[in-house]
C-alpha cells in the first residue's frame, strides 16, 4: 500500500504559482477562483480564458462592494478531464493604459485569425471618464506571451468583449453592459473598429452583459447574460441571419443559479456543443466564483435545449486523470459534503453505509493497471469495491478500510486492477461495512494509473 499526503493549497499561494494541473469535474478548477469563462478550440485543442476573483486587500474592503478581479489565467484541456493552468496572461497593473490597483479586470475573450491570437479584455482606463475600455494584445500562441497595445480600442466603451470570426474571415466585436449591447466590425488588423459601433437590435428589455456570438448552420447566435427582475441573471440567446443583426430573442439557455451572476461561452469540441458558465459552490459566496461546463443540445429547428447545471460536467477521465467521485451521476445510501482536514477545496463522499454506492459515468479505462483512492476513516472495518456500470457489475478493484487517524485525516491508498479492462465505462463505488454502521469511509477522489 502506497500512502502519500497532499498539502493544502490556498488561493493566495496560487496567485504566484507557475504551471499547474487542475483535476476536477464541476467546477473545472478549485485552486483559484475563476469566472466568465470564454472557451475556444484552436488546432483541435480546447482552451478556456476566464477572469479571476479574489479577496479585497485588507483595509480596502469597502472599495469593492461587488467584485475584486486582478487579471487573467489561461487553461487548456490536456487529457480526458485534466485542465492545465498556464499561469498569468495579464495582470491589471501591466495594462499599458489602465489605472493601477483597481481590480477591475472583467470578462476577456481570445480569438485566432491568420495564425495570430488576439486577446481582448476590459479594464478601467486612466485619465478617462469611461467605466471600462477594451484593449487587445497579439501573440503567436493562445496562452501568450502577448504584446499589448499601448492604447485601448478607440470608439469602444463598455465591458465583456465577445468576438465573432465569420466564414469570410471578417471579424466582429460585441460588447456592452447595462440595458444595451453593441457590435462593430473590426479592421483586418483586429485592433481597430472598421465602423462606428451600432446598437444590437431585437434583444429583450432589461439588464444585459456577457455578449458571446457564434455561428451554426448559417445562423448567427448571440448569447448574453440577461437579468429578469423576478429571477436575476439568466443566460439568454437570440438569432439572426446577419452577424450584426437585427436579432430575435429565442429564450433562455440556463436559468438563474443561486441568485447570483452568470457569464458564459459556447463552443463545439469533439462534435459536442458545450456551455461554459460559472457558479460559486466552492466559496459559498457569489463574488468568488468558479467556472463550470455542461453539454448543450440543439433541437432540429435550431433552438437550444435549456441546460441544467450538473455535478458531473464534461470530459471523459482516463489514465492519469483524477476522478472527483463526489461529482457523481448517481448516489444511493451515502452523502456528500465539503471536504475537511488538509485537503484542497472540494467535496467528498461521506456517511457511506453498508451497500451504499456512488456512480460516476464516462471513464476511459484503456491502459489502467492500478487505482489510487484518497480516503479518511475513523474506524477499521469494511471495504469498498470498484465495479463497472452498475452496483452488481464486474468487480475490477477492492480497497480495505483502515483507520487513517480520523475522519479528516487523509491518506492515499493504492490497489491493482484485477484484470485488464478496455473501453469507456461507468465506475460504481460500492461501500461495505457492518450493517448498522452510519459511515464507513470518506472518499475524495480516484486516480487511474
Amino acid at each position: 500500500m502506497l500512502i502519500t499526503k497532499r498539502k493544502l493549497f490556498t488561493f493566495a499561494i496560487f496567485l504566484f504559482a507557475g504551471f499547474l494541473n487542475a483535476n476536477a469535474q464541476n467546477p473545472l478548477v478549485t485552486h483559484l477562483f475563476t469566472a466568465d469563462p470564454t472557451a475556444r478550440v484552436f488546432n483541435g485543442k480546447l482552451y478556456v480564458f476566464p477572469s479571476s476573483d479574489t479577496y479585497p486587500p485588507a483595509g480596502r474592503e469597502a472599495e469593492f462592494p461587488r467584485f475584486c478581479m486582478p487579471g487573467y489565467h489561461a487553461f487548456s484541456l490536456e487529457n480526458g478531464s485534466t485542465w492545465k493552468d498556464h499561469g498569468w496572461v495579464l495582470k491589471e497593473n501591466d495594462v499599458p493604459w489602465g489605472e493601477k490597483d483597481t481590480y477591475a479586470m472583467w470578462a476577456p475573450d481570445c480569438i485566432e485569425k491568420d495564425g495570430k491570437y488576439y486577446y481582448y479584455y476590459p479594464a478601467k482606463p486612466k485619465n478617462d471618464k469611461a467605466f471600462r475600455r477594451i484593449g487587445v494584445g497579439v501573440s503567436d500562441h493562445p496562452t501568450g506571451p502577448f504584446k499589448w497595445e499601448k492604447s485601448f480600442i478607440k470608439d469602444v466603451t463598455g465591458i465583456d468583449p465577445g468576438l465573432l470570426l465569420d466564414d469570410d474571415n471578417k471579424a466582429y466585436l460585441f460588447f456592452g453592459g447595462g440595458h444595451e449591447l453593441y457590435v462593430a466590425p473590426l479592421k483586418n488588423n483586429m485592433k481597430e473598429v472598421a465602423a462606428e459601433p451600432i446598437l444590437v437590435e431585437g434583444l429583450p428589455a432589461g439588464y444585459k452583459e456577457g455578449s458571446f456570438p457564434f455561428k451554426k448552420d448559417s445562423v448567427y447566435y448571440l448569447t448574453f447574460a440577461h437579468v429578469f427582475p423576478d429571477e436575476g441573471y439568466t443566460i439568454g440567446y437570440a438569432t439572426s441571419s446577419k452577424p450584426m443583426g437585427p436579432y430575435q430573442y429565442r429564450g433562455k439557455i440556463m436559468d438563474n443559479i443561486h441568485n447570483g451572476t452568470n457569464h458564459h461561452s459556447v463552443v463545439k469540441y469533439n462534435d459536442q456543443w458545450i456551455l461554459f458558465y460559472h457558479s460559486w459552490d466552492i466559496s459559498g459566496f457569489n463574488k468568488l466564483r468558479s467556472m463550470c461546463a455542461d453539454y448543450m443540445e440543439f433541437k432540429k429547428d435550431g433552438t437550444i435545449t435549456k441546460v441544467k447545471p450538473s455535478l458531473r460536467g464534461i470530459g471523459t477521465p482516463q489514465v492519469n486523470d483524477t476522478i472527483q467521485i463526489d461529482r457523481y451521476n448517481e448516489i444511493s445510501g451515502a452523502n456528500t459534503t465539503f471536504v475537511g482536514g488538509d485537503e484542497p477545496n472540494g467535496w467528498m463522499v461521506c456517511d457511506a453505509k453498508m451497500m451504499s454506492y456512488v456512480r460516476f459515468d464516462r471513464v476511459k479505462l484503456d491502459g489502467a493497471t492500478t487505482i489510487k483512492a484518497r480516503v479518511a476513516s475513523g474506524q477499521r472495518n469494511g471495504s469498498f469495491e470498484i465495479r463497472l456500470n452498475n452496483p452488481k457489475g464486474k468487480l475490477i478493484a477492492e480497497f480495505p478500510i483502515n483507520y487513517t487517524g480520523g475522519w479528516s485525516s487523509w491518506e492515499t491508498i493504492e490497489t491493482t486492477i484485477k484484470e485488464p479492462v478496455t473501453g469507456t465505462h461507468n465506475l460504481v463505488v460500492v461501500f461495505k461495512s457492518d450493517w448498522g454502521n452510519t459511515k464507513s469511509v470518506n472518499l475524495n477522489w480516484l486516480l487511474l494509473q
